[in-house]
């Protein structure tokens, strides 16, 4: 099998979990806990905290763990916006369900702008809109989009939002390998992170909130997290997100340069074989993930490729096996016949020139047979 769906999870590295072997089995202890095992976890939960704000920058105080992305997103929509004093939220179409879900049932007052035909959201007309309705209080765009890798102008979407009295939100999910984060968290008021897209666990990730911005309880009954996500912290998950996001900044140019090395390979191969038949969809995009649409494609075809040893996915894995159509695509001006034949590969260090050469080529003979069927 080739690999190639990196940004629905990654592998968990051997640093990682070395890390955070201990905490599963000899340091176990409850960080409220007062005795000593209680304490030595709670340092453990402390460093990892630090470390994450300071990779980020920002203080450790406004790093809120949580269960994953899809917490963190619904976390920021619901305890920002919808429960804020105006309440409301401006959306980009090509978001993420974490988000667009909690905004549309937890509050009926949100609005949505548009992106173009690619994938990129305009900071001028965040700013109509904001200024046609002064009610939002919330900002939400993506960093890098999951299904597409198209970039977002967040500095400038971030500025239009603040110019019009508004906070802004980033899901930054699939930017923490390719982006410098400190450059994003001093654009943000909120930014959500999962630690399982950088070789980190599965099950944490966090939401990082500055300081002076509103943020709603999530979960009521405990003192965790600043008494606003109550339940017993995930100490070794903690410790093994703090050491996947260090290494994944550390070799941040080295991925960007290999991932994109190898994408181009392997868009160039497909694109000199196919022709006309295959799009590659979106601009700027993040180094390491190609989305294309096939003249012919959907589940079916996926289904070839997984059959012929191919890993990708026609999407977001939150959503994989809904038949609809994707909503990235359609905000993108796809019809919805289109908007079901693409299919996103995504690449990691660990993708060599020689797998994405063989798996062109698998791509390439699994077309043509399914065209012929």
């Amino acid at each position: 099998m080739i690999y190639l769906d990196y940004a629905a999870t990654t592998p968990l590295r051997r640093e990682v979990l070395a890390e955070m072997m201990p905490y599963w089995t000899e340091e176990f202890g409850n960080p409220d806990s007062l005795h000593a095992c209680g304490r030595r976890a709670a340092y453990a939960l402390r460093t990892a905290r630090d470390s994450i704000a300071e990779l980020v920058g920002v203080s450790p105080s406004e790093v809120y763990f949580t269960s994953g992305g899809t917490e963190a997103d619904n976390w920021a929509v619901r305890g920002i916006a919808c429960d804020g004093a105006r309440g409301g939220a401006l959306l980009s179409p090509v978001e993420h369900a974490a988000v667009h879900v909690p905004a549309a049932r937890f509050r009926s007052r949100s609005g949505m702008c548009s992106v173009g035909e690619d994938g990129v959201v305009s900071p001028d007309h965040v700013r109509d809109l904001l200024v046609h309705d002064g009610g939002m209080s919330l900002v939400c765009v993506m960093a890098v989009n999951n299904e597409t890798g198209c970039v977002q102008p967040v500095a400038e979407l971030a500025e239009a939002a603040h110019a019009c009295g508004a906070y802004f939100f980033s899901d930054c999910v699939q930017a923490a390998c390719a982006c410098d984060l400190k450059e994003l968290a001093g654009c943000c008021d909120a930014l959500s992170l999962s630690a399982h897209k950088l070789g980190g666990p599965k099950g944490v990730g966090a939401l990082i909130v500055r300081k002076g911005v509103p943020l709603s309880p999530l979960i009521v009954g405990g003192e965790q997290e600043r008494g606003l996500r109550g339940g017993t912290s995930n100490v070794a998950g903690a410790v093994g997100f703090a050491c996947a996001l260090r290494l994944a900044q550390q070799e941040r140019e080295q991925f960007v340069r290999h991932t994109g090395s190898v994408r181009t390979l392997f868009e160039q191969r497909i694109a000199d074989a196919l022709g006309q038949e295959v799009r590659i969809d979106g601009a700027r995009r993040s180094p390491n993930i190609s989305h294309m649409t096939f003249a012919r494609g959907g589940t079916a075809f996926l289904d070839v490729l997984d059959l012929n040893g191919i890993a990708c996915s026609g999407g977001a894995a939150c959503s994989a096996h809904s038949a609809a159509p994707s909503h990235v695509l359609m905000a993108m001006g796809r019809t919805a016949e289109e908007a079901v034949r693409g299919v996103r590969f995504s690449f990691g260090l660990q993708t060599t020139e020689r797998e994405a050469e063989e798996a062109a080529r698998t791509v390439i003979g699994c077309y043509r047979k399914f065209r012929r069927e």
